[in-house]
């Protein structure tokens, strides 16, 4: 199971997604421009060494699927090892734009005049031809990013955010650190140097984070093809073939695959071809990363591959429902209460990604309470009161999922009167002079 994973054509254009037509203004921008960066979504943090197995015989250098809500680990093959990601740095670039665009530091509207260095992109590229100078949208330039990897839309907006690509890519590393992609070492925007590496589990985590902070990418990611100037003769085309988008196109038949829209691809010669991807059916959606396919079809096929292999083998599970009751944590001391102690309860569920028929059973790893005399009452139900960890190891893989969950009190109790406090007191004081006389001897 987890880790090793348990596990004739017509052309659609679209237009941009409405729900940005609306842009913040220059001057709310000016005015953001110093709002704190937005926090990082919780996200797990993987070991440095993880297991590693290929029970599908990927033809692949790297793989992994992750639980996109939890980040459970799934399948896992060589994905600790740094390697090149070729064009699916720009989602490092993407995730830049849209934290700026949140903080108001740019708007979607807000007109970009193309830099010298933005212009100068070399030709072997994906490009859109921009010419110093053409001054195009945020929105535009983004979505030429998104949908065609366009190399200088990507540079001209590095270059707006950093100064220069140079300093952008000092940005880069300074949140890749923030974000905690600690194989990360970016060297330019666009992933065109094959010095920039990133290792699968951190692809994977760079795109959770995007999905749990910018869920809006995916509406640029799943369109299949779209216009960048109205004067253009043909329309920019989404190298993702799998997306759910094309369907009924006859090129990409072999490729589609339902609930499919996002997210990068990439190729150079030294990173081969390769994908990050994610897929929803009902409620859970996966997130992969293929490194290293021999073409640009196959990335999509060993994709497939990993697709078919989970939603057919496993399944959603709780194995800790909400209300739960610790057995090493059933009650916490309260103090100044009509009762002396309050009971807790696990306030949400552990629910994980297992193998089908599988019964999972999930181990409590340690408890935060409070110690005594801290809490004081009164205490209303649904109150946190502490936490506990729980950690439920693959027994197949070793791959170990854990999850902190609230422990909340299940009743009120109110403070006790001052005449209830002092005959406690007294009682109390009592109490203890007696254990100490015993004591004495």
């Amino acid at each position: 199971m987890a880790a090793s994973l348990l596990a004739g054509s017509c052309v659609a254009t679209s237009t941009i997604p409405a729900a940005y037509a609306a842009a913040t203004t220059n001057t709310a921008a000016n005015a953001a421009a110093d709002a704190p960066a937005a926090k990082p979504a919780a996200i797990p943090s993987y070991p440095d060494k993880n297991p590693s197995s290929n029970p599908l015989e990927l033809a692949v250098s790297a793989a992994i699927v992750i639980d996109a809500d939890t980040g459970q680990l799934l399948y896992s093959y060589n994905i600790d090892q740094p390697l090149p990601p070729a064009s699916m740095t720009k989602m490092m670039t993407e995730y830049m734009v849209l934290r700026a665009v949140k903080e108001g530091k740019l708007s979607w509207e807000q007109e970009i005049s193309v830099s010298k260095e933005a212009a100068s992109t070399p030709a072997d590229g994906s490009q859109i031809y921009l010419a110093e100078g053409d001054t195009h949208t945020v929105k535009e330039l983004y979505t030429a990013m998104s949908v065609a990897s366009a190399n200088d839309a990507t540079i001209a907006l590095a270059t707006q955010l950093g100064g220069s690509e140079a300093k952008f890519v000092e940005m880069m590393n300074a949140t890749a650190k923030e974000i905690g992609l600690t194989t990360a070492t970016f060297t330019s925007s666009t992933g065109l140097l094959d010095t920039t590496v990133i290792a699968a589990k951190d692809t994977a985590k760079l795109a959770m984070t995007i999905l749990k902070e910018h869920p809006e990418f995916l509406d640029y990611s799943k369109i299949p093809s779209i216009k960048f100037r109205e004067r253009d003769e043909k329309p920019m085309i989404n190298n993702d073939w799998m997306l759910e988008g094309n369907k009924g196109n006859a090129n990409f038949a072999q490729y589609t695959y339902d609930g499919v829209d996002g997210m990068k691809t990439g190729f150079l010669n030294a990173a081969g071809y390769c994908f990050t991807g994610t897929v929803k059916r009902g409620d859970t959606r996966l997130i992969s990363v293929v490194y290293g396919t021999q073409n640009k079809g196959k990335r999509f096929l060993e994709t497939r591959k990993l697709y078919d292999w989970a939603f057919s083998n496993l399944e959603r599970k709780t194995i800790v429902q909400p209300k739960s009751v610790v057995e090493s944590a059933e009650t916490v001391t309260l103090a100044k209460g009509k009762s002396k102690t309050v009971a807790v309860a696990t306030e949400s569920d552990f629910t994980l990604m297992v193998k089908k028929g599988a019964t999972p059973q999930a181990a409590v790893s340690s408890t935060s309470l409070p110690a005594d005399g801290e809490l004081v009452a009164p205490v209303k139900a649904g109150q946190k009161i502490g936490t506990v960890t729980y950690e439920y190891k693959d027994p197949e893989t070793g791959a170990v999922a854990t999850k902190q969950l609230n422990l909340v009190a299940t009743q009120d109790v109110d403070k006790a009167g001052w005449f209830s406090l002092m005959m406690r007191g007294i009682g109390e004081f009592f109490s203890g002079l007696f254990k100490g006389i015993v004591n004495l001897f």
